[in-house]
């Protein structure tokens, strides 16, 4: 048997609410850069998944096609040795004159196939439709996309339409090159439930298949399907055209995600109320099984096994892809490979792995039903000038050439494994695993950055260990090895130092803390093969610029403090180049009731007037969006100066205005004042924003800033049930 393969796909979709389209390949820039065709062959890749959409190439159908694009990239594949498997529809409806409950859908995209492989009869794999039996639910049983329709005999239409539409296109694609193949996608996932709903949840898990079952002619009278057919309003005639014109895929392309499985539950008093629902008959609610199942799911594994043992044809996951932090996506795409591989061994044709959305997704979090610019990264990251690869490019790599993945952090188990993962009452016996590997060392245990990196990882399932200034001290050469030597750590973050501006300015402690203890920590981590990420300041600079600073501008501190950080950066750097070296400023946060935009809430709850400068500029940072990106980037080996704050820049009176709006307090009550007034030691900078040349990761300041206030009236809660 070959070897497993890597594949590798973008997202493409081009998804359609009401009159509102959303393109992914724009978002994400695929469609201008040939060259992220190289960053793909680059991995090691044997096929890439490749979008040449009806929607985008015939909008105004296929006489006026635009072939310009497809056909520079297709040579372009070529040239890589990477064959293609063309997609033409992918959660999408088609051009704006049809849709999916559009009988013209079928012969439209017929047409269109065609035509795709007239132009390109070197082209051997397709996907027609992708996961038809997942857009017929989200377009036409669900509502979520075009044409918004909420019945079962919407959905069997639209179902009907994209498998009719597959089995022409097929045709029509085998008349210009008969060895063809079909390689049919579907998100397959399993349904769970209590025993009082089991009816539903075997309903759930044979529609599952209804797909597959209809290419392969398998639908007749003796379905378990057939009686639901006919009651959602299919004809006898609809059903068995399918019998009558089997179109068997080649390759079965299995996509299972975390929320994939789901478990119904008719106790809904456990439940908020926006997830009670029903199916006319019984009250339940159906969530996400990992959320609720005390055993953990199946994941893709389970859904190869399953497919094997159904259908015996060969297999593949065609897509591997997980919206969540670095190390649970390199630990989705490995669980994924590995469980690929026992399952080859039990001796199912398990063909290859593909590792999608390499480019990110967009709004998925919505379902693509809102545009809120949230953006999941994914082998690479395109918030940069050019795509940045993460880790996953590295892990893609390994996997396809053979090696043995490396990355500390894939020794612990996932989430979807971990204890953290129920968010409702466990139903049947709780199976979870531990945080495993090497860990992380956090320094600086009292203060607000390292509390929340130590918090963040604890979250993330990083092992860690948080040290106060007696376990290491940063500017004792001995402490330092001493602690690496006994805890053996992958990486070092260092939090501490010293914070008070204005005495910084004659207190030797600053430069002692701020200076001397960077040096020391990339000196024994140089020396120890430890990666080490150091926090430096927006005060680095002198202000003068008048626009957001980023990492190639020149450094002009104007106090004690800004040298000191300037002086720990140009050290570190010097003796360890792939140090992580991060600017930030003005933290703000949920759990530290000493920083500014707490104090603004106190202050004004006690009927206070708040006095803040008007003629300085910042950014101000929340420390949870922080914490995430520094330990991304530390994942993915980023090295160098990096800036990290929230997009926005704004004096501190403007800032305090903006936490009192969100807070339900009266902006009126903050007074702007020149910094004359303040009594501050330490000059400050006029305009120290921060903004970033290498990729900005942070979110807007206004969305931090609601996620902060509903995060601090939470956490004000625990505090005083606490109390």
């Amino acid at each position: 048997m070959r070897n497993l393969e890597l594949w590798a796909g973008v997202e493409p979709t081009v998804s359609r609410v009401g009159n509102e389209y959303l393109d992914q390949l724009a978002l994400s820039g695929f469609d201008r850069r040939l060259s992220d065709l190289d960053r793909l062959a680059g991995l090691g890749i044997t096929a890439m998944r490749f979008p040449l959409l009806w929607e985008r190439t015939a909008p105004q159908g296929v006489a006026q096609a635009d072939w310009r694009w497809a056909d520079m990239r297709l040579s372009r594949l070529a040239q890589l040795g990477v064959e293609p498997v063309v997609g033409l529809v992918h959660h999408g409806s088609g051009p704006r004159q049809t849709h999916l409950l559009d009988p013209g859908f079928v012969e439209g995209l017929k047409a269109y196939a065609r035509a795709v492989a007239e132009r390109y009869p070197h082209v051997t794999a397709y996907t027609p439709v992708n996961e038809p039996l997942t857009t017929a639910r989200f377009s036409a049983l669900y509502g979520h996309w075009y044409p918004h329709a909420r019945d079962e005999q919407s959905f069997w239409k639209a179902l009907m339409h994209q498998l009719r539409a597959t089995v022409l296109a097929m045709r029509e694609i085998r008349q210009v090159n008969p060895q063809a193949r079909l390689i049919q996608t579907e998100d397959l996932g399993h349904v769970a439930s209590t025993p009082g709903l089991r009816y539903q949840a075997d309903f759930e898990n044979e529609r599952r298949w209804l797909s597959f079952d209809l290419l392969l002619g398998r639908v007749d009278e003796g379905h378990p399907l057939w009686s639901y057919l006919r009651w959602a309003g299919a004809s006898e005639r609809e059903v068995l055209w399918f019998a009558e014109h089997p179109c068997p895929p080649d390759i079965l392309g299995l996509n299972a995600y975390v929320t994939s499985e789901r478990f119904l539950d008719e106790r809904v008093h456990l439940y908020p109320p926006h997830l009670h629902g029903g199916n006319g008959r019984d009250v339940y609610v159906d969530v996400e099984a990992v959320r609720v199942q005390g055993e953990p799911i199946g994941g893709p594994t389970a859904r190869l096994r399953e497919a094997h043992a159904r259908y015996g044809l060969p297999l593949a996951v065609t897509e591997v892809h997980l919206g969540c932090t670095r190390e649970e996506q390199l630990r989705w795409l490995l669980d994924t490979w590995q469980g690929a591989q026992r399952v080859r061994a039990e001796g199912a044709d398990v063909r290859a792995v593909t590792a999608w959305a390499a480019l990110g997704a967009f709004e998925w979090n919505s379902l693509l039903t809102r545009r809120e610019g949230h953006y999941e990264s994914g082998l690479w990251d395109v918030r940069a000038p050019q795509p940045r690869p993460t880790a996953l490019a590295h892990l893609a790599r390994q996997l396809a050439s053979g090696q043995p993945p490396s990355h500390p952090v894939l020794a612990g188990p996932g989430w979807w494994r971990r204890e953290e993962r129920f968010l409702f009452t466990p139903y049947g016996p709780v199976q979870t695993e531990p945080a495993a590997g090497k860990p992380l060392l956090i320094t600086g245990a009292t203060g607000t950055l390292g509390r929340a990196l130590a918090r963040a990882c604890e979250l993330r399932g990083l092992p860690f260990h948080l040290l106060s200034r007696q376990e290491l001290d940063i500017a004792d050469s001995r402490s330092v090895t001493a602690a690496l030597r006994e805890y053996d750590p992958w990486a070092l973050l260092n939090t501490a130092g010293y914070v008070r501006v204005d005495d910084a300015e004659d207190d030797p402690r600053n430069d002692r803390e701020n200076a001397r203890g960077p040096q020391v920590l990339a000196e024994a981590c140089a020396a120890a093969g430890v990666q080490l990420v150091t926090f430096s300041s927006d005060l680095v600079f002198d202000g003068r610029k008048g626009a957001p600073y980023v990492e190639s501008d020149t450094p002009g501190p104007l106090n004690a403090y800004g040298r000191s950080k300037r002086a720990a950066e140009e050290a570190v750097l010097s003796l360890l180049p792939g140090a992580l070296v991060v600017r930030t400023s003005a933290f703000f946060g949920p759990w530290d009731p000493y920083n500014f935009a707490a104090y603004v809430v106190r202050e004004l709850r006690a009927g206070r007037t708040v006095r803040a400068a008007t003629d300085q500029i910042v950014s101000p940072t929340y420390v949870p969006d922080l914490t995430c990106a520094v330990l991304d980037l530390l994942i993915d080996g980023e090295g160098g100066v990096w800036h990290l704050a929230n997009r926005g820049a704004v004096s501190w009176a403007d800032f305090a205005r903006q936490v009192a709006a969100v807070s339900g307090l009266d902006p009126a009550r903050v007074e702007g004042v020149p910094t004359s007034t303040l009594g501050q030691r330490a000059t400050r900078p006029a305009y120290s924003a921060l903004g970033s040349e290498r990729g900005w990761l942070m979110p807007d300041l206004e969305d931090a800033l609601h996620r902060w206030s509903h995060q601090a009236e939470v956490t004000g809660e625990e505090r005083l049930a606490a109390d």
